[in-house]
């Protein structure tokens, strides 16, 4: 009895894969096979093939990033300076993330740059950012409590595990900038992420906070590099902040270089930034996780400096002015010095920088005016100074797309705010395989094994074996060959 099953079981099988191959070879012939045509046991085979799989699925997101630089000659942030501060931001446009360096925010008077820091014009120019940033969609901005610490880093609290795991690495002695109660209003937009100062330089990093529970943000760590007088005081040097979103790190330095257009002056720039990417180190400590990070400038993904590089033109003032007046942007980039270091590689080898077409952003003659310093003829007591781009925007690494580079008119201060606009290739990486399910979600008809009755065998085998061959029937039909 079991051998005649047998032998009918095994000659039913042949004829209904006979009719399969024949089938296949058929629409071969007619070019008609898609990955969607596959009968279940070949979607069996795949599911086998696909589950030995174990790397890490890894998408690709954009991040739009502004960087921003100002120089503001020692002055304090007033409310009327909220309606510039809202041209420099573009907000009409706005990013995933501002990236904000100053220089200058306090006067480079001698008790500033030897005496204690003073975290209060750091906590101001952050408020206004905030409240620039988050009033201009409608979002409450409470105002923000300090630690009663002498301390000048500032870095975001850790979001909760249930919103998103986020990693910070710490120092000693940080004071943490917090709103009263983000729930009670719905809380703010944007997020201050990291903030530092070093006398006059300041630089202030800020992230959609929808973001936060979007992105694995970690490892958020702020270094300073003093190379002003002496080449060891703070009146000219770096603030930077090192971070990583998901599997991207990102570097952003904002630095205030040597000023002075004398021949020679730029090697003295060109020194301070070889000293700025030797001595900016983001140590690891035992809150980092436990991806490794980058500990120098260089050792990162995306890197951004920006800043008042205080590179001038190799040119005579009244040629300059001649061909500011003509707006001949391209002819006066020729004596760039920023640009013809970038060429010749005497700093800054590999880095980019986009376009320039807008006037030189320094030195205007006083705030409140539109008028350049110097010229003829001059006024008195008036500094004669030949007009430069001194406020730069240079980034490095694989993938960043510049959209925008431009200059703002605030007059605020004798320099004028520079910004650009990037977009930029984020990595997210997704620990598990979305093509291995369970195979009962896959073939519903085929059950797992089981212990059977002895009689039931062949009944069961010929139900499953029954579901193939009715499918594929139906598949065979003149209709589903057309």
């Amino acid at each position: 009895m079991y051998s005649e099953n047998q032998k009918s079981k095994t000659k039913t099988f042949h004829k209904w894969f006979t009719r399969k191959n024949k089938r296949e070879k058929a629409h071969d012939q007619l070019n008609e096979i898609s990955d969607d045509s596959e009968d279940e046991v070949d979607i069996l085979d795949d599911v086998y093939v696909h589950s030995l799989e174990t790397d890490p699925c890894i998408s690709t997101n954009e991040l739009r990033i502004f960087v921003g630089t100002w120089n503001v000659a020692g002055r304090s942030p007033v409310g009327s300076l909220a309606v510039d501060l809202d041209e420099w931001l573009n907000l009409k446009d706005a990013a995933d993330m501002y990236v904000l360096g100053f220089q200058e925010i306090v006067p480079l008077k001698t008790r500033n740059v030897i005496g204690a820091e003073d975290p209060t014009e750091a906590t101001n120019w952050n408020l206004l950012i905030g409240k620039t940033l988050n009033d201009k969609y409608g979002c409450p901005w409470l105002t923000p409590m300090t630690d009663p610490i002498s301390s000048y880093h500032y870095h975001y609290d850790k979001i909760s595990d249930s919103e998103r795991r986020t990693s910070v690495s710490g120092h000693s002695g940080i004071q943490q900038l917090r709103t009263e109660d983000e729930n009670l209003y719905g809380g703010s937009k944007y997020k201050l992420m990291a903030s530092k100062k070093m006398v006059g330089v300041f630089i202030s990093v800020w992230m959609k906070k929808e973001l936060l529970s979007k992105y694995y943000v970690s490892n958020v760590k702020v270094s300073s590099v003093a190379c002003g007088i002496m080449g060891y005081l703070g009146n000219k040097g770096s603030v930077s902040v090192s971070m990583s979103i998901e599997g991207t790190s990102f570097c952003f330095i904002a630095a205030h270089l040597a000023s002075g257009e004398k021949k020679g002056d730029e090697c003295r720039r060109n020194h301070q930034v070889t000293e700025i990417f030797r001595r900016t180190s983001f140590p690891r400590s035992s809150e980092d996780d436990c991806n490794p990070q980058p500990l120098t400038i260089l050792g990162h993904d995306r890197i951004f400096w920006f800043g008042d590089l205080n590179y001038r033109l190799y040119l005579e003032d009244n040629l300059a002015r001649y061909l500011i007046k003509k707006q001949d942007w391209k002819a006066l980039q020729e004596f760039d010095q920023l640009r013809r270091e970038l060429e010749n590689g005497g700093v800054f080898q590999g880095w980019r920088e986009g376009n320039i077409e807008f006037a030189p952003t320094y030195k205007y003659s006083t705030s409140n005016c539109n008028r350049y310093s110097g010229g003829l003829p001059s006024r008195s007591g008036e500094k004669q100074r030949t007009p430069a781009w001194c406020d730069r925007i240079l980034w490095y690494g694989k993938g960043i797309e510049q959209l925008s580079y431009f200059r703002s008119e605030s007059k605020f201060s004798d320099h004028r705010p520079v910004s650009a606009l990037f977009s930029i290739p984020v990595e997210v990486k997704k620990p598990t395989n979305p093509r291995i399910f369970p195979l009962q979600t896959i073939l519903p008809t085929i059950k797992p094994p089981r212990k059977r009755e002895p009689g039931n065998n062949n009944e069961e085998t010929k139900s499953t074996l029954s579901s193939l061959m009715a499918k594929d029937l139906i598949e065979a039909s003149p209709t589903n060959m057309l």
